[in-house]
């Protein structure tokens, strides 16, 4: 080989294209390596060839920021670049052999800092794909197969190594000069390209460019003038940037961010690329290995066999061997037996897979990145694509920590944990996450190191300035919350100031209401997470006195809905009062219900609500409640408002009327008493408020029902005596219940 300049016109995160650069560098031995990218790079070389760095990963280029952000000047989003890398992308395999051999690599794109500031799109995009149109020319449905049939398999054994590149050169001259003018992005780029060149052809006598195959008409010999390329980059703007390495995933490649160029099955290129003999085999053995581990029964015939049928396959299609199609026709055929989802579980896990990368500790990067990756190796909590389960168990101190750390990244909107709802009967000191680390996520942490240096100092600003900026009291009472969650004591004032700010500003009792149970829940469990809220209590005691202040007067004048959304209201507000287990507040609370429970001129819906909260709290016993309820089911009474209170007061829970035998009796009588038309009128609500309650309940009140015309149906003296003998039988097992010895 003689000249220059060699140029490998590539397919970006091709492996064929990363086999033949290889092939050709170490032959050719280059003085120089010149790559697409992105020129502020270069500074990173020297990390690609870490022993801990990983490929997939990505160059992650931001607008460097100084400073935090006030309440008074709005954040702006960050606008951000990335240039993946995966294993078989060529420009790792020539970045990687350049770091190995000691050869210079310098990066030839159009700076960022340009880009940046001229508005140009960043290349986190699908980039145009000229291979992959010369394969669909030849009537290939997969570049890579194209690729493969054409190159890989011609000039693999013994062909001169260059004539790849030369034959994709002049198939780009011929497509460029039917492809209309460049872009003014596009111009830029290859005028940067071309600068670039000049000054390595200047230091060096052997020269390799590796580049996207579309750019090789444009850095072919005789190049425009230096005066030209200099007058399309004169005067450009520039920002300020920062650049590092950032872990990347195959999934991400798939999508299409970053130089994605059309890969869709980034899992088949990487076994193409470290897997070159026997790939067949191997594939469909993993692809086995992924059905077992989901709980189907594969054996090695059934590899045997998937083999041998790809290999016709590929034979009946003139292939010179099988490729994705084939494989995949196979394992659907053999392996799945011809079912769609096993072969979906297939394509996800290892035709596209979520091969997570790393990069070396000693990258560059925002301190609140290294602070969480220091955080992640502490708690041993490391980053994974797959989407996981855990369980938190909040008694011991690496879960606690665990816990606050993924609600400080929430409220730096950084979702790596996304909570679940708590597992049945495990109790409070228990919290369940699905964890799943995503690559953009490396952005978000550049965007929250504006406001710290640390996840702590970061999420305690962060909250500070959503308390002030929040539009509601709701807002607010929900960053009370996170704040406890997160564990941030000096962001605690702010938000407990903002709130009550906004309960003095706020007359809307409803509002007030919507906000209490988020505090109480907070003050309920504060002592699990090992808070102390004092005054988060005094907050709270008051916003009760405001609500029980308000509440006669909001709850007049309600039409039905109006009256519902209340009704739950009032449900809420007393299961926080509950929570609350503070006597205070809970006397005013159940002196404000008994006073509105009175009232005649409340919905009866309402009405009926407040009686059955007095009776569930022990404030009303079942006999006042029977009066009252007697007295609502009377003949004076329009059908529709009892039937409203009835609703009120059994909506919830039916074991008040399978215990209580003359309440029952009480709704059965009304309900056989009440008018053909009027009984049309009611049903509807009466049929709503029984078909929420359990079916063992409805069963149970409906066995009552019919009982109750029997003689030995009638109620029993109370003051009757209790049968031994019968209680005789029941006792052992009690006393086993109980913990004691029979007696």
């Amino acid at each position: 080989m003689t000249g220059e300049v060699v140029l490998l016109g590539v397919r970006h995160h091709g492996p064929g294209s990363a086999r033949a650069v290889r092939r050709v560098l170490s032959e050719y031995q280059p003085q120089i390596v010149l790559i697409e990218g992105p020129p502020e790079a270069d500074a990173l070389v020297g990390l690609a060839g870490d022993e801990d760095m990983r490929a997939p990963v990505a160059l992650l280029a931001y607008p460097a920021m100084s400073g935090r952000p006030t309440t008074d000047t709005p954040r702006q989003g960050i606008r951000a670049a990335f240039w993946p890398f995966a294993e078989f992308s060529p420009e790792w395999q020539a970045l990687r052999w350049a770091v190995s051999c000691g050869v210079p690599v310098r990066f030839i794109d159009l700076a960022t800092t340009v880009r940046m500031a001229v508005g140009d799109p960043p290349p986190n995009r699908m980039e145009a794909d000229p291979i992959g149109e010369l394969a669909a020319a030849a009537g290939y449905d997969d570049p890579e197969r194209w690729w493969e049939d054409v190159v890989e398999h011609r000039y693999h054994d013994g062909g001169d190594v260059l004539a790849p590149f030369e034959a994709i050169a002049s198939a780009m001259a011929a497509v460029r000069a039917g492809a209309g003018e460049d872009s003014v992005d596009e111009k830029r780029r290859e005028a940067s390209m071309r600068v670039r060149l000049r000054a390595a052809m200047k230091e060096y006598e052997r020269v390799a460019v590796v580049c996207g195959a579309w750019h090789v008409p444009a850095l072919t010999a005789p190049l425009p003038t230096a005066t030209s390329d200099a007058q399309i980059l004169r005067g450009l703007p520039k920002v300020n940037v920062a650049v590092t390495w950032v872990p990347w995933t195959h999934a991400r490649i798939a999508s299409g961010q970053g130089y994605g160029a059309g890969v869709t099955s980034p899992g088949w290129y990487h076994h193409l690329f470290t897997s070159p003999w026997e790939t067949v085999p191997r594939w469909l053995v993993r692809a086995a290995g992924v059905l077992r581990r989901d709980g189907l029964p594969i054996s090695s015939a059934h590899v045997i066999e998937a083999t041998r049928l790809a290999e016709a396959l590929s034979t009946m299609r003139g292939r010179p061997a099988p490729g994705l199609t084939e494989v995949t026709d196979a394992a659907l055929a053999v392996l799945c037996e011809g079912d769609p989802l096993r072969l979906e579980l297939i394509q996800r896990r290892l035709v596209v897979g979520e091969r997570l990368g790393r990069v070396p500790d000693r990258t560059p990067g925002v301190p609140i990145g290294r602070d969480v990756a220091a955080s992640q190796r502490r708690l041993r909590l490391p980053p994974q694509p797959e989407p996981k389960d855990v369980d938190f168990d909040l008694r011991r101190e690496i879960d606690l920590e665990r816990s606050r750390l993924l609600h400080r990244l929430t409220l730096l909107g950084v979702p790596w944990g996304r909570p679940l709802p708590w597992r049945g009967g495990r109790g409070t000191f228990w919290e369940s996450w699905r964890l799943g680390w995503q690559p953009e996520f490396a952005v978000d942490l550049v965007e929250a190191s504006a406001y710290g240096t640390t996840v702590l100092e970061a999420a305690t600003a962060r909250v500070a300035e959503q308390a002030a900026a929040a539009a509601t009291l709701a807002d607010v009472t929900a960053l009370v919350e996170q704040c406890l969650l997160a564990a941030l004591p000096e962001g605690l004032p702010a938000v407990l100031a903002a709130l009550d700010d906004r309960m003095a500003l706020d007359h809307d009792v409803a509002r007030l209401m919507d906000a209490l149970p988020a505090l109480a829940r907070t003050l309920r469990y504060g002592d699990v997470r090992r808070t102390d809220v004092p005054a988060l209590r005094d907050v709270t005691d008051g916003l009760v006195t405001r609500i029980c202040v308000g509440l006669p007067a909001a709850l007049v004048r309600l039409d039905e809905a109006a009256a519902a959304a209340m009704r739950d209201r009032l449900d809420a507000v007393h299961a926080a009062i509950a929570l609350l287990d503070h006597p205070e507040p809970t006397a005013r609370w159940y002196d404000t219900l008994a006073l509105l429970s009175t009232r005649d001129d409340l919905h009866g819906l309402l009405a009926g609500r407040i009686t059955r909260l007095l009776v569930d709290a022990g404030r009303l016993d079942a006999d006042d409640a029977g009066r009252r309820m007697s007295l609502v089911l009377t003949v004076g009474v329009p059908v529709a408002r009892a039937a409203a209170w009835i609703e009120g007061f059994l909506t919830g829970d039916g074991l008040l009327l399978v215990h209580d035998e003359r309440l029952l009796r009480l709704v059965d009588g009304w309900l056989t008493g009440i008018a053909p038309e009027a009984f049309v009128e009611a049903l509807p609500l009466l049929r709503r408020t029984f078909s929420e309650y359990p079916a063992p309940q409805r069963r149970q009140i409906g066995e009552r029902a019919v009982r109750m015309g029997e003689p030995s149906a009638q109620p029993a003296d109370r003051d009757g005596g209790i049968d031994d003998e019968r209680a005789d039988l029941v006792r052992p097992t009690l006393a086993a219940l109980l913990g004691r010895a029979a007696t």
